[in-house]
């Protein structure tokens, strides 16, 4: 783990958008997805990724955008690593707003990018605006007229893609594990639960599920309960103990406290044991990074999503 990797992540109450700036030196994270639209900028360096079966690689003043479900990694290929800016925007919002900005929009579509980088100074700057007032908690109109920008931007780079509840593509039997997965994510799954769910033995099913979604079902069981975990934390600090001097932090009964929002908050996209030293508010100025938890991205989730509200 890189001593100069830092998160500072933040959540708006009233919209759900997270923002999210962070820095990575060498291997940022391995191939993961998220449930929310990623729209972000890289500010330093060369931020290389994975996605849509492509290679990229965005420098400064790129754009970047990812649908929910887009399988993407990160890594840095130069010395100094890469430092970017992003706002995770909820499904349901985003298309709310969008249909509420753009009257002919069409029915039974759902909004999709149309690439995955872009180069466009103008819309640099609104994501840069948006992710500010947000962030700083700026006055309500200013937020809502700096989103209205952003949106108004997005709205080139957007197509609108017919809604399928099933991708035909897909094999059925993945489509029956993915949605099995989904409705039962807070149970302790085994892979013959899931072979007796969609009907196949266990070693067809994850060769048909890998081959479908890019990673094999226990690895995406482990996205599912992370990204639960993030939205969590997501709405108030965690406590943690020490349980000897200088050792690691380990969760003894992790549940999220009432109140002000963490500075920075777990990359659910990245294994635990990456992303846990995120903990603690790094300055803008001054990045620092925090011991790993002694827990796997799995077990991590589960302590989670088990304490009681």
């Amino acid at each position: 783990m890189g001593t100069a990797d830092w998160i500072d992540l933040k959540k708006d109450a009233e919209t759900g958008i997270e923002t999210i700036r962070a820095h990575f030196e060498g291997h940022a994270y391995d191939p993961h997805f998220h449930d929310s639209y990623l729209i972000g900028f890289t500010e330093q360096g060369v931020q290389q990724f994975h996605c849509r079966q492509t290679l990229h690689s965005s420098t400064p003043g790129q754009v970047f955008l990812l649908e929910p479900g887009e399988l993407h990694d990160g890594h840095a290929p130069t010395p100094g690593g890469f430092t970017y800016s992003m706002l995770y925007l909820d499904p349901h919002w985003i298309e709310r707003e969008l249909r509420a900005l753009f009257e002919d929009a069409p029915n039974q579509c759902q909004p999709a990018f149309a690439k995955t980088l872009e180069s466009e100074p103008a819309l640099v700057t609104v994501i840069a605006d948006a992710f500010q007032a947000l962030q700083s908690q700026d006055l309500r109109i200013v937020r809502q007229a700096a989103l209205d920008a952003l949106l108004g931007k997005l709205a080139r780079h957007l197509a609108w893609r017919p809604r399928q509840t099933a991708d035909p593509r897909l094999p059925a039997v993945a489509l029956r594990a993915r949605d099995y997965l989904h409705a039962h994510m807070d149970q302790d799954l085994g892979l013959d639960d899931l072979a007796r769910a969609t009907g196949v033995d266990r070693f067809r099913l994850s060769r048909a599920f890998k081959a479908a979604f890019g990673l094999a079902p226990h690895a995406y069981l482990v996205q599912l309960r992370l990204a639960k975990a993030r939205r969590l934390l997501a709405a108030g600090q965690p406590r943690f103990r020490r349980p000897e001097p200088h050792g690691p932090l380990v969760p003894p009964r992790l549940r999220a406290d009432t109140g002000a929002l963490p500075q920075t908050l777990l990359e659910s996209s990245r294994p635990l044991s990456r992303q846990a030293r995120a903990f603690g508010h790094p300055p803008p100025t001054e990045p620092t990074s925090m011991p790993r938890l002694a827990a796997t991205p799995g077990s991590f989730a589960t302590l989670i999503m088990e304490q009681p509200s």
